[in-house]
């Protein structure tokens, strides 16, 4: 039986794992040519389901309805389908290139709503051969995304228990096709000037906020991690003493990291992921003066109806 929380290290999988994150930016770049624009890039978001990542219900370039497209991970397909209920299915196996599934996976949604383009050029990666030209990412190992499936999972849901509670504007647990990592982001209401005018800073950072996300480790991290950052930063934040004891601050990353080999291997993983998440949340609201009861609702203060 697969393991609910599973070994995952980058070095051991990440010719499959950037061979995916690769597929991930087709279907987010189709989301951010499809959806409507919303604050903080959230309508670019895609997001983990039962099945894998997925977009939301995009609007079909014909106007004959909607699209969605999703990485199945349980089958190993890139799938296309029509609000009519037309389907096209795209095979990620045996080791298919991310050209070769661009291309086909473009071609499906152009058949089934209409014609569409995207920028091919990949976001936020080491490399920068086009997607739809790209051969050079063309492993994928089925056991390897199994074990990346399993663990993404339980990460979403530890996430989405920590935001459930909390009375002020959040995001929902998006899965972000640049950083390939999960992330929620709690926001206090309050402006902020983005860190730069780069497109994406530019958008995405312009509100006070803090966020918790887990990512499968990646060149810069080798390890699966949990992490949490606020923006911006108070004084003191790197300084802060969050719990569990085995979380600690980034210098490179600037984040606070609590690493996937100390959860794992801890009596309820779970509740020591959530226990990160919130200690992480209400010292930056401590710090950097939140208002209290918008703080105090993310623990559940007054409890949600049910």
């Amino acid at each position: 039986m697969r393991s609910l929380w599973p070994r995952l290290s980058y070095e051991q999988w990440h010719r499959t794992c950037d061979t995916m994150h690769a597929h991930t930016q087709v279907l987010g770049k189709l989301a951010t040519e499809l959806a409507p624009a919303e604050p903080q890039l959230q309508h670019a978001a895609l997001h983990l389901t039962a099945r894998g990542w997925e977009t939301a219900a995009l609007p079909a370039p014909d106007g004959s309805g909607s699209l969605t497209v999703r990485l199945d991970l349980r089958t190993h397909e890139a799938v296309v389908e029509h609000s009519t209920g037309e389907t096209r299915r795209i095979a990620l196996t045996p080791n298919r290139s991310v050209g070769a599934v661009t291309r086909d996976v473009l071609a499906a949604v152009c058949a089934l709503g209409g014609p569409v383009t995207i920028n091919p050029t990949p976001q936020e990666v080491s490399w920068t051969v086009p997607l739809d030209e790209d051969d050079e990412h063309a492993t994928y190992d089925p056991e390897q995304v199994a074990d990346y499936f399993a663990a993404a999972t339980q990460a979403a849901q530890v996430l989405a228990e920590y935001r459930a509670p909390f009375r002020g504007r959040s995001t929902p647990v998006n899965a972000w096709w640049g950083s390939f990592d999960l992330a929620v982001s709690l926001f206090s209401g309050e402006a902020a000037a983005p860190p730069s005018t780069d497109f994406i800073m530019r958008n995405a950072m312009d509100a006070q906020e803090v966020a918790v996300g887990w990512w499968p480790g990646d060149e810069n991290y080798g390890k699966a991690s949990f992490y949490a950052y606020a923006y911006p930063a108070p004084d003191g934040f790197d300084a802060l003493p969050l719990s569990p004891p085995a979380a600690h601050w980034d210098t490179t990353l600037g984040e606070f990291i609590l690493d996937w080999d100390d959860i794992r291997s801890s009596a309820d993983p779970h509740a020591l992921a959530l226990e990160f998440a919130r200690s992480a949340f209400q010292g930056s609201c401590r710090i950097g003066k939140w208002d209290s009861m918008l703080a105090e609702s993310a623990e559940g203060h007054p409890p949600p109806v049910h």
